[in-house]
C-alpha cells in the first residue's frame, strides 16, 4: 500500500485538472488601492498571491469559501488562487511539485511523505469529523456496521478518505472486503451518480451531493461523523521550506481560516448564501439542507487548531489499513504554532 501511495504522490501533478472558481475583489486588484495619507497619497501594500489546492470542490470546505466570499483572506493580505485537484493524492502532489503553496485534503499524504523521507507539515484542520454519509435509495437506516454484509458500496478509489473509512468500518465489523461486502471505486465526486445508476446499494459521499441525492428520493442511512468522532479528515498541508521562506504568509492564511471557521458557525445564513454561490447549479433548498447537515454534525472545523484526538483517530485508521506507519510523532508532523497565534490574536 505504501508503494502504491508513493506512486500516487510522484505522479506528474501538472496534468491534473484545475479550476479557478473565484477572483479577488476588483477594489484591491493588483494591490493598487489608493489611500490618502497626510498631505499626500500612498499605495496600499499589494496582496500576497497564494496558490491554493483543494482536493475536491465540496461543502466540507465551507470554511474556505466563507473566508473568501466574506473578504477575510483579503483583509489579512492574501489573494487566494484556488484550484480543485481531483483527489487527496493529487492535491498534495501539487504542493510537492511546487505548483501550489498550500493544499487541503487528507493529511495522511503529508504523513506518508515524511515516512518516506520527503517533506510535509500540517498547520491546521479544515474538516474535524468524517464528512461522509452512507446514502441509498433502497436500504433502511443501518445501526450496526455488520448490516453492511452483502452490500455493494461505492466510494472514491483508495487511498481517498471515504474509501479508507468504508474499508475500516467493514473490517472492524468482521467483514472481509471482496467476500462479505464489495467496494466499488469510482472517480471522486461521482459516488452518488454511480449508486443512483444501480452500480451499488449504497454510496459513501459528501455534501452537497448527499443533499442532492436526498432530493431525488435517496436517504442517509449511515453517518460516519458520529461513528468515528473527532477526526482530522482534512488538514492544511505545506512544505517546511515555504514556512521558512514566508512565515508571514502562513500565519495570515491560518489566521484567516480561524476567522472563517468561527464565522461559518456564527452566521449559518451567510454560510448558506456562500454555499449557494459555490454551487449555483443546485437548487437553493438542497444547498441549505447540506449546510444544515454540515453544521449539525460539526463537520467543518470549529477552530483551525489540530487536536491530538483528531489526529490519533486519523492515524489509527491509516495505520490499521497499512496506508501509514504512524512513525512521525504528533509534534513533528503537526505545527500548531500558527493556529495558536491565530486563536490568541482573535481573543
Amino acid at each position: 500500500m505504501i508503494n502504491k501511495v508513493r506512486q500516487f504522490l510522484t505522479l506528474d501533478h501538472a496534468s491534473f485538472s484545475r479550476r479557478d472558481f473565484l477572483s479577488t475583489s476588483a477594489a484591491v486588484a493588483g494591490g493598487l488601492a489608493i489611500t490618502s495619507v497626510g498631505s499626500g497619497l500612498a499605495r496600499a501594500a499589494p496582496l500576497k498571491q497564494v496558490r491554493f489546492s483543494e482536493a475536491v470542490h465540496n461543502l466540507g470546505y465551507i470554511n474556505l469559501y466563507v473566508g473568501m466570499r466574506s473578504g477575510i483572506f483579503e483583509k489579512n493580505g492574501l489573494d487566494m488562487k484556488v484550484t480543485a485537484a481531483g483527489g487527496d493524492t493529487q492535491t498534495f502532489a501539487a504542493v510537492l511539485g511546487g505548483s501550489a503553496d498550500f493544499a487541503i485534503g487528507d493529511a495522511t499524504m503529508a504523513q506518508i511523505s515524511r515516512e518516506n523521507g520527503g517533506p510535509g507539515v500540517v498547520v491546521g484542520t479544515v474538516v474535524q469529523r468524517a464528512h461522509y454519509f452512507g446514502v441509498s435509495k433502497t436500504l433502511k437506516p443501518i445501526t450496526d456496521p455488520k448490516e453492511f454484509k452483502g452490500l455493494k458500496i461505492v466510494t472514491s478509489p483508495e487511498p481517498n478518505t471515504n474509501y479508507s473509512v468504508a474499508k475500516r468500518l467493514l473490517e472492524k465489523a468482521g467483514l472481509k472486503v471482496g467476500v462479505d461486502a464489495t467496494i466499488v471505486p469510482v472517480n471522486p465526486g461521482t459516488e452518488i451518480a454511480a449508486m443512483l445508476a444501480g452500480q451499488a446499494d449504497i454510496a459513501i459521499a459528501y455534501q452537497p451531493s448527499v443533499a442532492a441525492a436526498e432530493a431525488q428520493g435517496a436517504k442517509v442511512v449511515f453517518d460516519f461523523a458520529s461513528y468515528i468522532g473527532p477526526f482530522c479528515n482534512t488538514g492544511i498541508m505545506v512544505l517546511p521550506s515555504t514556512i521558512q521562506k514566508d512565515p508571514e504568509m502562513v500565519q495570515a492564511l491560518v489566521t484567516s481560516f480561524e476567522e472563517a471557521s468561527r464565522k461559518t458557525y456564527a452566521d449559518p445564513a451567510f454560510s448558506k448564501q456562500v454555499a449557494r454561490q459555490e454551487f449555483p447549479d443546485l437548487p437553493g433548498d438542497v444547498v441549505d439542507k447540506a449546510i444544515d447537515a454540515e453544521l449539525k454534525y460539526l463537520i467543518p472545523a470549529q477552530s483551525v487548531v489540530t487536536k491530538q484526538d483528531q489526529w490519533k483517530n486519523l492515524m489509527d485508521m491509516q495505520v490499521y489499513l497499512g496506508n501509514a506507519k504512524g512513525s512521525i510523532p504528533f509534534d513533528q508532523i503537526i505545527d500548531n504554532g500558527f493556529a495558536d497565534k491565530a486563536v490568541a490574536s482573535l481573543k
